[in-house]
Parts: C-alpha cells; structure tokens; sequence
C-alpha cells in the first residue's frame, strides 16, 4: 500500500502577448498552480488549482495548511482526505482555499489512476474515449476589430472544431450583436456559437441582449449575471430561447444543489480546478444526471476531457490554443490536439500529464 510522504506546489505565470479582455475582467498574464503528491512508492500525482493568479505565496501557504491531512495517509482515501480538508468553519466555504483543495485532490485522482495503472476516464466511468469540443476565445484586444474577430474565429474552425465561443459584455449591447452577427457569417451556418458575458449584465441588459442575438442561433449564453444571481439566471432562461449556461464560479455540490433546485441554467459548468476537485465534479455530474442536465465544463482541457469523457452527460469540452495562451502545447510534455471536431483523451495512466519543465523555469514563480 502506497503511502503520502510529501505534498508541494510549484507556481509558474508568464506574460500574454497582448492584454485580453472579457466583459468585466482583463488579464495580463497566464500560468498555472500545479500541486504534486508524492509517495513512498515512486510515484507522483500532479493536480492543478485554479485561478489564483498573482498570489502565490497564499497558495502555497494554504497548501501547507493542508499537508498535515495527507502525508501519512493512503493516497486512495480521496473521500476521507476531502472530507477532512473541506472544513467550512475553518477554511471557507468557497474562494482560494477550495480552489487549493481542488488541486490536491485533482492530484489524488491522477495518483490513484497511476497506481491502478489506468487512464483517469477508465478508472471514472470510460463512457468514451473522446469528446466534442470547442475553442474559447473571442476576447477583446486592443487593435482587434471586427475583420479580426471574424479570422480569429476561422481559424478556430480551421483547427477542426465544431464549435467557438467569444467575449461579450465590455461594449455596449448592440455592438455585441453586431459582433455576433459578423462571427456567424465568419463560420457559416453549421458551426455552434457560444458567447460568454463573463457575469457583466443584470438579468434585464442580459435578457435584451437574448433576444437580440437569437436570430443568429447562439449555441449557448454563459454567465450572463453575476454566479450568485439564481434567480436572475432563472429570469433569463425563461425569457430566451438561447440555453443559459454557467457554473464556473460555483463551488461544491451544494452551490450547484441550488442552482438546480432554481432551475437556474440549462447547462452546467463545474470546473474541477475549482469547485472541490475530481471528487466533488463526478458528485455534480451524478446530481445533473438525476435531473437531465448537461454538463460543459469550464476551463483545462487537460484536466477536463477525462472528466467529459467518463459521464454519460457530458455535453462538450473547453479548448484553449495559442491565441488566449502563448506557453499553449509547452507546458506539458505531451499535447492535445483536435482530431475530426473531437479531442482524445490520453490512453496514460492518470491524467497522462507530465510538467515540461524546460520550458516552464523561466516562469517559476513559487
């Protein structure tokens, strides 16, 4: 039986070729969280936490917190370890120290799946072995116009995706239809269209907005409100024949128990780098079942097309490629691609991701 000897984390952010911007936020830079498990064994599991970008003496002080919960222990007891780590009078309920959570036990999944000696799909369910997919992008950059947008989204479909999400919310509503409109002609008629607000309407700016753009049949309209806005979600899903979709910002299986119980969206968006790990997303994923609800995960594609790729109920993944992510296809040693509109999950033990760290140690920052 393996056994926890030591828990650390390794921070690395790099720089963006330009600033993008979606309809509240703009970023500067990338990076990524990574935590490492290691065991008596020789065996290592990586996990990845998400979004906590320019702090990453917190996160790797909220790891150390943490340690004290694993490192002696049987790296399989993921249920006992997130139990014992999600102590909401102690930690929060939400916000960093669940995001640093989801990271450790993203890393007790892909350990276990290393020791089983299994793809991290396989050992969770194996409903496939591939997934429809996405690229997100369409954000808003200075010099970009509307002939750069419509290229932007050719090339994504060039790439060989089904589908294309872009950034709405920062300019006023009827040039985000304009841009719509432009988008759809770019792909043409068989190419899904998903647009994203980012949470930058209140539910009546996000129900015109609907309305608007329906005629250009949009696949989906993402976080139209702020996450905690349940019944607005819920206003704008019956007011549009546009699915809503959201979830990103969740956290747990209670925040999506509630968002269901307010038939809040049509489609649900768990990240796992966020909302708890692997542990906490097959729970929702089960839950969004027992209910006829998709689901179309937010964030990592590298993470994520196992998760997909394991339930029954997985709508679609999230694809990130160098526009939005200059260090795209370095970070890790191996890349994925997509393949005939669909990614491929790895056919590795666990997530089948090792850290390119050549590549990385210019940008260590923690």
């Amino acid at each position: 039986m393996a056994t926890i000897t030591n828990v650390r984390g390794e921070c690395y952010r790099w720089p963006r070729r330009k600033p993008i911007t979606n309809g509240l936020y703009t970023y500067t830079h990338a990076g990524i969280n990574a935590i490492l498990i290691e065991t008596d064994e020789g065996v290592t599991g990586l996990g990845l936490a998400g979004g906590i970008q320019g702090a990453p003496d917190v996160t790797l002080a909220i790891l150390e917190h943490f340690k004290h919960v694993l490192i002696g222990k049987d790296p399989l007891d993921n249920e006992r370890h997130w139990y014992e780590m999600w102590r909401p009078k102690l930690v929060g309920r939400r916000g960093i120290t669940t995001r640093i959570i989801s990271g450790v036990d993203i890393a007790l999944w892909d350990l276990k799946a290393k020791l089983a000696g299994m793809p991290l799909y396989k050992l969770l369910g194996g409903f496939s072995n591939s997934v429809d997919t996405y690229v997100a992008g369409g954000y808003y950059e200075e010099g970009k116009g509307l002939g750069e947008l419509a290229a932007e989204m050719e090339e994504n479909v060039a790439l060989g995706a089904a589908a294309v999400k872009m950034k709405i919310g920062a300019v006023p509503i009827n040039q985000d239809v304009e841009r719509v409109r432009v988008v759809r002609e770019a792909v043409g008629p068989d190419v899904r269209i998903m647009v994203d607000a980012n949470n930058a309407y209140r539910h009546y700016e996000a129900i015109t907005f609907a309305r608007k753009v329906e005629r250009h049949d949009v696949f989906w309209f993402e976080e139209p409100v702020e996450p905690d806005d349940y019944i607005g979600q819920r206003e704008i899903t019956r007011a549009t024949s546009v699915p809503v979709a959201a979830g990103e910002n969740e956290y747990t299986r209670y925040g999506f128990r509630d968002m269901i119980d307010h038939r809040a969206v049509d489609i649900l968006q768990p990240d796992a780098l966020i909302l708890g790990g692997i542990t906490e997303f097959m729970k929702v994923a089960a839950l969004a079942q027992a209910h006829d609800l998709d689901i179309a995960p937010h964030g990592s594609q590298y993470v994520h097309v196992h998760l997909v790729a394991a339930i029954p109920n997985g709508l679609i993944l999230e694809y990130y490629r160098d526009s939005v992510d200059p260090m795209h296809g370095k970070v890790f040693m191996d890349e994925l691609t997509i393949t005939d509109r669909r990614v491929y999950a790895p056919d590795r033990p666990g997530l089948g991701l090792e850290l390119n760290r050549v590549a990385l140690a210019p940008y260590r920052v923690a």
